[in-house]
């Protein structure tokens, strides 16, 4: 499901960040995480930009655990993490309470298919468990499939905003 995710989502284009912005409106000057995109995944950098708190971006400290995050600002130093994706170099840690989330694919239950090495599942574990936090995930309208495999470990997102929109999910809607 994975590869044919991914193969879906070569050439998917749409302005994605008017509604991410939308759906994270009410929680400006939040600790904010986003991503450095990569592989054609939907891009938060203008909702990064302009976000009136501090931001961040995810890190990958060890297999099988959560996430770390480092503090990220327009035109920092950028090196090579984990996978390949680019990470702060001076970056700070910091504790998000809004996460930008990307997948491959999501379905309407809010559940999300990523890369597979449950690095956001046990981040947003964990993150929870500490208080509320908002999860929304950034993808185009055609990365929605009917049903995504779950386990008992895999955490559901709160929102996913699209270049259609915002579909909000469970108690995290607004």
């Amino acid at each position: 499901m994975r590869q044919v995710a991914l193969a879906r989502r070569v050439g998917a284009s749409g302005e994605v960040a008017p509604p991410l912005a939308e759906a994270l409106r009410a929680r400006g000057g939040a600790a904010l995480s986003g991503y450095l995109s990569v592989r054609g995944e939907a891009d938060p950098m203008p909702v990064m930009r302009d976000w009136d708190g501090p931001v961040g971006v995810p890190v990958v400290e060890a297999k099988a655990a959560p996430l770390g995050f480092r503090r990220w600002s327009p035109g920092c130093r950028l090196a090579p993490g984990t996978f390949g994706v680019p990470v702060p170099v001076d970056g700070a840690p910091m504790v998000p309470e809004v996460l930008i989330v990307p997948l491959l694919a999501f379905d309407a239950r809010g559940f999300r298919l990523g890369y597979g090495g449950g690095f956001y599942d046990r981040t947003l574990e964990r993150l929870r468990a500490r208080g509320p936090v908002l999860a929304v995930g950034l993808a185009f309208a055609m990365q929605e499939v009917d049903a995504v495999p779950t386990e008992a470990t895999d955490q559901p997102l709160d929102a996913v905003a699209t270049e259609e929109g915002v579909r909000w999910f469970g108690s995290g809607a607004s």
